[in-house]
Protein backbone atom coordinates (compact mmCIF):
# COMPACT_ATOMS: atom_id res chain seq x y z
CA UNK A 1 0.00 0.00 0.00
CA UNK A 2 1.31 3.43 -0.97
CA UNK A 3 0.88 6.31 1.48
CA UNK A 4 1.98 9.93 1.58
CA UNK A 5 4.81 11.19 3.78
CA UNK A 6 2.37 12.56 6.34
CA UNK A 7 0.44 9.31 6.47
CA UNK A 8 3.72 7.42 6.74
CA UNK A 9 4.74 9.44 9.80
CA UNK A 10 1.40 8.75 11.48
CA UNK A 11 1.67 5.02 10.80
CA UNK A 12 5.30 4.88 11.95
CA UNK A 13 4.49 6.63 15.23
CA UNK A 14 1.45 4.40 15.80
CA UNK A 15 3.41 1.20 15.20
CA UNK A 16 6.23 2.42 17.42
CA UNK A 17 3.76 3.24 20.21
CA UNK A 18 2.14 -0.19 19.94
CA UNK A 19 5.55 -1.83 20.10
CA UNK A 20 6.63 0.19 23.15
CA UNK A 21 3.41 -0.66 24.97
CA UNK A 22 3.84 -4.31 23.92
CA UNK A 23 0.53 -4.45 22.10
CA UNK A 24 2.36 -6.10 19.21
CA UNK A 25 5.51 -8.17 18.95
CA UNK A 26 8.69 -7.22 17.13
CA UNK A 27 7.79 -9.54 14.27
CA UNK A 28 4.34 -7.97 13.94
CA UNK A 29 5.93 -4.53 14.05
CA UNK A 30 8.23 -5.38 11.15
CA UNK A 31 5.33 -6.91 9.23
CA UNK A 32 3.25 -3.75 9.63
CA UNK A 33 6.15 -1.52 8.61
CA UNK A 34 6.71 -3.61 5.51
CA UNK A 35 3.02 -3.50 4.57
CA UNK A 36 3.17 0.08 3.28
CA UNK A 37 5.50 2.23 1.25
CA UNK A 38 5.91 5.98 1.47
CA UNK A 39 5.66 7.71 -1.89
CA UNK A 40 7.85 10.72 -2.49
CA UNK A 41 5.37 12.34 -4.85
CA UNK A 42 1.69 11.84 -5.77
CA UNK A 43 2.03 11.49 -9.53
CA UNK A 44 -1.55 10.27 -9.91
CA UNK A 45 -2.89 13.56 -8.59
CA UNK A 46 -0.45 15.52 -10.74
CA UNK A 47 -1.66 13.68 -13.83
CA UNK A 48 -5.31 14.38 -13.04
CA UNK A 49 -4.81 18.07 -12.38
CA UNK A 50 -2.48 18.47 -15.34
CA UNK A 51 -5.10 17.28 -17.79
CA UNK A 52 -7.75 19.51 -16.23
CA UNK A 53 -5.33 22.43 -16.51
CA UNK A 54 -4.72 21.48 -20.13
CA UNK A 55 -8.46 21.69 -20.83
CA UNK A 56 -8.65 25.06 -19.07
CA UNK A 57 -5.71 26.32 -21.12
CA UNK A 58 -7.44 25.17 -24.31
CA UNK A 59 -10.53 27.16 -23.31
CA UNK A 60 -8.40 30.22 -22.49
CA UNK A 61 -6.52 29.84 -25.77
CA UNK A 62 -9.76 29.74 -27.74
CA UNK A 63 -11.11 32.72 -25.81
CA UNK A 64 -7.93 34.70 -26.45
CA UNK A 65 -8.05 33.82 -30.11
CA UNK A 66 -11.64 34.97 -30.38
CA UNK A 67 -10.70 38.26 -28.73
CA UNK A 68 -8.07 38.99 -31.38
CA UNK A 69 -9.49 41.29 -34.07
CA UNK A 70 -7.64 39.63 -36.95
CA UNK A 71 -8.80 36.22 -35.86
CA UNK A 72 -12.31 37.56 -35.34
CA UNK A 73 -12.41 38.53 -39.00
CA UNK A 74 -11.09 35.09 -39.95
CA UNK A 75 -13.67 33.33 -37.82
CA UNK A 76 -16.41 35.44 -39.39
CA UNK A 77 -15.38 34.17 -42.80
CA UNK A 78 -15.23 30.59 -41.58
CA UNK A 79 -18.54 30.82 -39.78
CA UNK A 80 -20.57 32.40 -42.53
CA UNK A 81 -21.79 28.92 -43.29
CA UNK A 82 -25.40 28.13 -42.35
CA UNK A 83 -26.06 26.98 -38.80
CA UNK A 84 -26.99 23.54 -40.09
CA UNK A 85 -23.53 23.16 -41.65
CA UNK A 86 -21.88 24.30 -38.42
CA UNK A 87 -23.94 21.77 -36.50
CA UNK A 88 -22.86 18.97 -38.82
CA UNK A 89 -19.25 20.12 -38.60
CA UNK A 90 -19.21 20.08 -34.81
CA UNK A 91 -21.04 16.74 -34.80
CA UNK A 92 -18.35 15.22 -37.03
CA UNK A 93 -15.63 16.79 -34.91
CA UNK A 94 -17.15 15.43 -31.71
CA UNK A 95 -17.52 12.00 -33.32
CA UNK A 96 -13.83 12.05 -34.20
CA UNK A 97 -12.92 12.94 -30.63
CA UNK A 98 -15.12 10.16 -29.27
CA UNK A 99 -13.52 7.63 -31.62
CA UNK A 100 -10.07 8.85 -30.63
CA UNK A 101 -10.95 8.58 -26.95
CA UNK A 102 -12.30 5.04 -27.32
CA UNK A 103 -9.32 3.98 -29.40
CA UNK A 104 -6.86 5.39 -26.88
CA UNK A 105 -8.77 3.72 -24.06
CA UNK A 106 -8.35 0.34 -25.74
CA UNK A 107 -4.69 0.90 -26.59
CA UNK A 108 -3.71 2.74 -23.41
CA UNK A 109 -6.23 1.80 -20.69
CA UNK A 110 -3.92 3.07 -17.95
CA UNK A 111 -3.98 6.64 -19.30
CA UNK A 112 -7.29 7.34 -17.59
CA UNK A 113 -7.07 11.11 -17.33
CA UNK A 114 -5.89 11.82 -20.87
CA UNK A 115 -8.59 9.53 -22.27
CA UNK A 116 -11.29 11.23 -20.21
CA UNK A 117 -9.98 14.65 -21.24
CA UNK A 118 -10.49 13.73 -24.91
CA UNK A 119 -14.02 12.53 -24.17
CA UNK A 120 -14.66 15.79 -22.31
CA UNK A 121 -13.68 17.78 -25.40
CA UNK A 122 -15.95 15.52 -27.45
CA UNK A 123 -18.83 16.28 -25.10
CA UNK A 124 -18.15 20.01 -25.43
CA UNK A 125 -18.18 19.72 -29.23
CA UNK A 126 -21.46 17.81 -29.01
CA UNK A 127 -22.94 20.69 -27.01
CA UNK A 128 -21.85 23.12 -29.74
CA UNK A 129 -23.40 20.89 -32.42
CA UNK A 130 -26.72 20.80 -30.56
CA UNK A 131 -26.62 24.57 -30.01
CA UNK A 132 -26.16 25.26 -33.73
CA UNK A 133 -28.86 22.70 -34.51
CA UNK A 134 -31.19 24.68 -32.28
CA UNK A 135 -30.33 27.91 -34.10
CA UNK A 136 -30.92 26.24 -37.45
CA UNK A 137 -34.34 24.92 -36.39
CA UNK A 138 -35.39 27.92 -34.30
CA UNK A 139 -39.02 28.91 -34.86
CA UNK A 140 -39.09 31.66 -32.25
CA UNK A 141 -41.16 29.62 -29.80
CA UNK A 142 -38.50 29.76 -27.09
CA UNK A 143 -38.90 26.04 -26.42
CA UNK A 144 -35.16 25.43 -26.18
CA UNK A 145 -35.60 22.84 -23.45
CA UNK A 146 -36.11 20.24 -26.19
CA UNK A 147 -32.47 20.73 -27.15
CA UNK A 148 -31.43 20.03 -23.57
CA UNK A 149 -33.51 16.86 -23.62
CA UNK A 150 -31.85 15.85 -26.89
CA UNK A 151 -28.45 16.47 -25.30
CA UNK A 152 -29.43 14.34 -22.31
CA UNK A 153 -30.41 11.44 -24.59
CA UNK A 154 -27.27 11.72 -26.71
CA UNK A 155 -24.93 11.93 -23.73
CA UNK A 156 -26.81 9.16 -21.96
CA UNK A 157 -26.61 6.81 -24.94
CA UNK A 158 -22.93 7.54 -25.56
CA UNK A 159 -22.04 7.35 -21.88
CA UNK A 160 -23.60 3.91 -21.51
CA UNK A 161 -22.24 2.69 -24.83
CA UNK A 162 -18.58 3.68 -24.40
CA UNK A 163 -18.91 3.35 -21.31
CA UNK A 164 -17.88 6.69 -19.78
CA UNK A 165 -18.96 8.07 -16.43
CA UNK A 166 -17.88 11.55 -17.52
CA UNK A 167 -20.21 11.55 -20.52
CA UNK A 168 -22.96 10.06 -18.33
CA UNK A 169 -22.43 12.98 -15.95
CA UNK A 170 -23.09 15.35 -18.86
CA UNK A 171 -26.32 13.45 -19.47
CA UNK A 172 -27.48 13.89 -15.87
CA UNK A 173 -26.62 17.59 -15.88
CA UNK A 174 -28.41 18.07 -19.20
CA UNK A 175 -31.42 16.22 -17.83
CA UNK A 176 -31.55 18.54 -14.83
CA UNK A 177 -31.22 21.57 -17.10
CA UNK A 178 -34.04 20.24 -19.28
CA UNK A 179 -36.27 19.74 -16.25
CA UNK A 180 -35.74 23.30 -15.06
CA UNK A 181 -36.20 24.81 -18.52
CA UNK A 182 -39.20 22.65 -19.42
CA UNK A 183 -41.11 23.44 -16.23
CA UNK A 184 -40.23 27.09 -16.74
CA UNK A 185 -41.55 27.01 -20.30
CA UNK A 186 -44.71 25.16 -19.22
CA UNK A 187 -45.40 27.83 -16.60
CA UNK A 188 -44.86 30.68 -19.05
CA UNK A 189 -41.52 31.42 -17.36
CA UNK A 190 -43.32 32.27 -14.17
CA UNK A 191 -41.92 31.62 -10.73
CA UNK A 192 -44.26 28.72 -9.94
CA UNK A 193 -45.11 25.45 -11.62
CA UNK A 194 -47.88 23.45 -9.94
CA UNK A 195 -47.40 25.73 -6.92
CA UNK A 196 -43.67 24.99 -6.65
CA UNK A 197 -40.74 27.33 -7.16
CA UNK A 198 -37.52 26.11 -8.77
CA UNK A 199 -35.79 24.76 -5.61
CA UNK A 200 -38.85 22.76 -4.56
CA UNK A 201 -39.10 21.26 -8.04
CA UNK A 202 -35.50 20.14 -7.86
CA UNK A 203 -36.11 18.52 -4.48
CA UNK A 204 -38.57 16.23 -6.24
CA UNK A 205 -36.28 15.86 -9.25
CA UNK A 206 -33.38 14.77 -7.05
CA UNK A 207 -35.54 12.19 -5.28
CA UNK A 208 -36.83 10.79 -8.57
CA UNK A 209 -33.30 10.59 -9.97
CA UNK A 210 -32.02 8.75 -6.88
CA UNK A 211 -34.81 6.17 -6.80
CA UNK A 212 -35.00 5.63 -10.56
CA UNK A 213 -31.22 5.33 -10.84
CA UNK A 214 -31.09 2.85 -7.96
CA UNK A 215 -33.94 0.80 -9.43
CA UNK A 216 -32.41 0.74 -12.92
CA UNK A 217 -28.79 -0.01 -12.12
CA UNK A 218 -29.51 -2.53 -9.38
CA UNK A 219 -31.24 -4.60 -12.06
CA UNK A 220 -28.92 -3.71 -14.93
CA UNK A 221 -25.85 -5.42 -13.53
CA UNK A 222 -23.66 -4.75 -16.57
CA UNK A 223 -23.99 -1.01 -15.99
CA UNK A 224 -23.99 -1.02 -12.20
CA UNK A 225 -20.86 1.17 -12.25
CA UNK A 226 -23.11 4.11 -13.17
CA UNK A 227 -25.17 3.79 -10.01
CA UNK A 228 -22.73 5.68 -7.82
CA UNK A 229 -22.47 8.78 -10.01
CA UNK A 230 -26.24 8.80 -10.59
CA UNK A 231 -26.92 8.71 -6.86
CA UNK A 232 -24.28 11.38 -6.24
CA UNK A 233 -25.85 13.78 -8.74
CA UNK A 234 -29.33 13.03 -7.41
CA UNK A 235 -28.22 13.68 -3.83
CA UNK A 236 -26.52 16.89 -4.94
CA UNK A 237 -29.69 18.14 -6.64
CA UNK A 238 -31.71 17.18 -3.57
CA UNK A 239 -29.56 18.69 -0.85
CA UNK A 240 -28.61 21.89 -2.66
CA UNK A 241 -32.30 22.48 -3.40
CA UNK A 242 -33.22 21.78 0.24
CA UNK A 243 -30.51 24.19 1.39
CA UNK A 244 -31.90 26.94 -0.86
CA UNK A 245 -35.41 26.11 0.36
CA UNK A 246 -34.27 26.49 3.98
CA UNK A 247 -33.17 30.06 3.16
CA UNK A 248 -35.83 31.28 0.73
CA UNK A 249 -38.71 28.87 1.27
CA UNK A 250 -41.27 28.46 -1.48
CA UNK A 251 -41.26 32.18 -2.22
CA UNK A 252 -40.61 33.67 -5.63
CA UNK A 253 -40.81 37.39 -4.97
CA UNK A 254 -37.83 38.87 -3.14
CA UNK A 255 -39.96 41.54 -1.46
CA UNK A 256 -42.39 38.97 -0.05
CA UNK A 257 -39.48 36.84 1.13
CA UNK A 258 -37.81 39.84 2.77
CA UNK A 259 -40.99 40.63 4.72
CA UNK A 260 -41.44 37.00 5.79
CA UNK A 261 -40.52 36.15 9.37
CA UNK A 262 -37.87 33.55 10.03
CA UNK A 263 -40.40 31.37 11.83
CA UNK A 264 -42.27 31.09 8.51
CA UNK A 265 -39.18 29.48 6.99
CA UNK A 266 -38.30 27.35 9.99
CA UNK A 267 -40.18 24.27 8.79
CA UNK A 268 -37.99 24.19 5.69
CA UNK A 269 -34.93 24.14 7.94
CA UNK A 270 -36.48 21.25 9.86
CA UNK A 271 -37.10 19.38 6.60
CA UNK A 272 -33.50 20.04 5.53
CA UNK A 273 -32.20 18.74 8.86
CA UNK A 274 -34.49 15.69 8.71
CA UNK A 275 -33.21 14.80 5.25
CA UNK A 276 -29.60 15.14 6.45
CA UNK A 277 -30.24 12.98 9.51
CA UNK A 278 -32.04 10.44 7.33
CA UNK A 279 -29.04 10.29 5.00
CA UNK A 280 -26.69 9.80 7.96
CA UNK A 281 -28.91 7.04 9.35
CA UNK A 282 -28.99 5.30 5.97
CA UNK A 283 -25.23 5.61 5.63
CA UNK A 284 -24.57 4.17 9.09
CA UNK A 285 -27.12 1.37 8.80
CA UNK A 286 -26.07 0.20 5.35
CA UNK A 287 -22.41 1.28 5.55
CA UNK A 288 -22.97 3.71 2.68
CA UNK A 289 -20.22 6.30 2.69
CA UNK A 290 -21.92 8.47 0.09
CA UNK A 291 -25.20 9.08 1.90
CA UNK A 292 -23.36 9.38 5.20
CA UNK A 293 -21.00 11.95 3.71
CA UNK A 294 -23.81 13.99 2.14
CA UNK A 295 -25.77 13.89 5.38
CA UNK A 296 -22.86 15.03 7.54
CA UNK A 297 -21.80 17.73 5.08
CA UNK A 298 -25.22 19.28 4.70
CA UNK A 299 -26.21 19.05 8.34
CA UNK A 300 -23.17 21.21 9.10
CA UNK A 301 -24.12 23.54 6.23
CA UNK A 302 -27.59 23.76 7.75
CA UNK A 303 -26.22 24.57 11.21
CA UNK A 304 -23.84 27.23 9.93
CA UNK A 305 -26.56 28.75 7.74
CA UNK A 306 -28.87 29.03 10.75
CA UNK A 307 -25.98 30.47 12.77
CA UNK A 308 -25.57 33.25 10.23
CA UNK A 309 -29.33 33.83 10.02
CA UNK A 310 -29.98 34.16 13.74
CA UNK A 311 -26.78 35.72 15.07
CA UNK A 312 -25.33 37.90 12.30
CA UNK A 313 -27.30 41.04 13.08
CA UNK A 314 -27.57 40.78 16.85
CA UNK A 315 -24.01 39.73 17.68
CA UNK A 316 -20.84 41.80 17.74
CA UNK A 317 -18.77 40.80 14.73
CA UNK A 318 -15.68 40.07 16.85
CA UNK A 319 -17.65 37.63 19.00
CA UNK A 320 -19.44 36.23 15.95
CA UNK A 321 -16.26 35.35 14.08
CA UNK A 322 -14.52 34.18 17.25
CA UNK A 323 -17.31 31.65 17.82
CA UNK A 324 -17.15 30.69 14.16
CA UNK A 325 -13.38 30.18 14.38
CA UNK A 326 -13.72 28.04 17.50
CA UNK A 327 -16.33 25.85 15.85
CA UNK A 328 -14.16 25.33 12.76
CA UNK A 329 -11.12 24.60 14.94
CA UNK A 330 -13.07 22.00 16.91
CA UNK A 331 -14.46 20.47 13.73
CA UNK A 332 -11.02 20.34 12.11
CA UNK A 333 -9.43 18.74 15.16
CA UNK A 334 -12.11 16.06 15.34
CA UNK A 335 -11.92 15.42 11.60
CA UNK A 336 -8.13 15.05 11.77
CA UNK A 337 -8.42 12.57 14.63
CA UNK A 338 -11.04 10.51 12.79
CA UNK A 339 -8.88 10.53 9.66
CA UNK A 340 -5.85 9.29 11.59
CA UNK A 341 -7.86 6.49 13.20
CA UNK A 342 -9.33 5.43 9.86
CA UNK A 343 -5.86 5.36 8.32
CA UNK A 344 -4.53 3.10 11.07
CA UNK A 345 -7.62 0.89 10.80
CA UNK A 346 -7.11 0.55 7.05
CA UNK A 347 -3.54 -0.55 7.59
CA UNK A 348 -4.28 -3.06 10.33
CA UNK A 349 -7.36 -4.61 8.70
CA UNK A 350 -6.30 -7.80 6.91
CA UNK A 351 -7.09 -7.85 3.20
CA UNK A 352 -8.89 -10.78 1.58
Amino acid sequence: MYVSKKEGRILRDAIQNWRETELISEAESRKLKNSYEVTSFDWNRVAKYSFWMAICCIVISISSAIADQWLIALFKKLFRAPDSVKSIGFALFSGGLYLLGIRRRRQHPDNVYSNEAILFLGAAATAAAIAFLGKAMDTGSGHFSLLLLLAAFIYGFLGLWFPSKLVWLFSLLSLGSWFGAETGYASGWGAYYLGMNYPLRFVLFGLVLIFCGSYLFHRWKDKSEFLRITRAVGLLYLFVALWIMSIFGNYSDSEIWYRAKQIELFHWSILFAAASIGAIYHGVKYDDGMTRGFGLTFIFINLYTRFFEYFWEGTHKAIFFALLALSFWFLGAKAEKIWQLSLVKKLTTPSD
